[in-house]
């Protein structure tokens, strides 16, 4: 289901504006009373401060646990897609939609941009889009004028385009299965908020997903399951390279051959079977037990992983892969002092690289 996707053709031609308040401190919703018609000088500047943050984003649709038809979202969207007069209706019912989900104290108010877009390109076909940005706070900006002869300096408030708090592009593509549907949201905390309660969503299972995601389970599952007075952390962080290179060596994964290959233990099977039902229920769907691996996403795990271990003296080690450490000659060992009654930790190294810095 992976999909071409290309934003350098796309034009914001119209926009529908809100303010959007939090209705449990009372704080109203200001909605447009006319669609803004974007100039053709302004287009090419708007349109890249809407569309810049949906770069490398995963996938989503619109989901429903009885019919697309009676997803509200959905319904507000395939209604402008269908007819652009419908832009002013249906920007201010979603701009409603939003509101009515906004009565969490945590939530902030801000402002709302609806802007349609022409013209993007999906799998080499020019489709039309949706773009929904929240912005969540204004920072004050300096303007530079003349008037009478002189210059004169005043300050303004406004959106910072690179600060836009919250986001989502929809794409008329898939339009049977939820739409295609790109978001982000910078708050992290609140995304359950924007993305399930508000938008309603779910991420598309496709190969990529599935790789980061079962990479992502297998590498936090390792490290949660390892006993930490037994293993050190650098040996767990080997053993979830090693479990990566799992991924490296085949085009396809399976995870019957994974739980025999990678986990080997019925216990471990047993472990790694309950974390990804966790898994599961905190997305909203199940994982596919079968996929083409994504190469690149198994890179980007393996430059995830990292070996930190805290003592209770204050010290931190910070370990990182080497090349030259091997199974048989590692660089750290383990021990005890009898003396003292402690553990230790012995660091093998040819050069103090913080010593040559200084």
């Amino acid at each position: 289901m992976s999909v071409k996707l290309r934003l350098n053709t796309a034009s914001a031609t119209h926009v529908v504006l809100a303010k959007v308040g939090n209705p449990q401190r009372e704080e109203p919703l200001q909605t447009s009373k006319e669609v803004f018609a974007i100039s053709e000088e302004d287009q090419p500047t708007l349109t890249g401060i809407f569309l810049k943050p949906f770069k490398n984003l995963t996938p989503h649709r619109f989901t429903h646990h009885s019919s697309l038809d009676h997803h509200e979202m959905n319904t507000c969207v395939k209604a402008i897609f269908e007819s652009k007069d419908g832009l002013l209706k249906r920007g201010v019912e979603i701009a409603k939609h939003l509101y009515s989900k906004s009565n969490h104290p945590n939530i902030k108010s801000g402002d709302l941009c609806i802007a349609h877009i022409k013209e993007a390109q999906v799998d080499d076909q020019f489709v039309q889009g949706l773009c929904i940005l929240k912005s969540e706070s204004v920072v004050p900006f300096l303007s530079i004028t003349a008037k009478d002869g002189d210059l004169q300096i005043s300050t303004e408030q406004g959106i910072n385009p690179d600060k836009i708090d919250k986001g989502c592009l929809i794409l008329d593509h898939w339009s049977k299965k939820g739409y295609y549907v790109l978001t982000f949201d910078r708050s992290g905390s609140d995304s359950r908020f924007w993305v399930r309660d508000f938008l309603g969503v779910e991420p598309v299972p496709d190969s990529a997903f599935l790789t980061n995601a079962y990479a992502k389970m297998a590498v936090e599952f390792l490290e949660e399951s390892t006993p930490e007075d037994d293993t050190p952390p650098w040996e767990t962080c080997s053993a979830a390279r090693d479990a990566l290179e799992y991924f490296e060596e085949r085009e396809k994964f399976d995870l019957e051959e994974f739980e025999q290959e990678v986990l080997k233990t019925p216990e471990a099977v047993s472990r790694f079977q309950e974390h990804r039902a966790k898994i599961e229920e905190e997305q909203g769907q199940p994982l596919e037990k079968s996929f083409e691996i994504s190469k690149k996403d198994v890179t980007k795990a393996k430059k995830r992983i990292s070996a930190v271990l805290k003592l209770d003296t204050g010290v931190e080690i910070h370990v990182k892969p080497s090349n030259n450490s091997t199974e048989n000659d590692p660089l750290l060992e383990r021990g005890f002092d009898d003396r003292k009654g402690m553990k230790y930790i012995k660091v093998y190294f040819n050069k103090d690289l913080s010593a040559s810095q200084a």
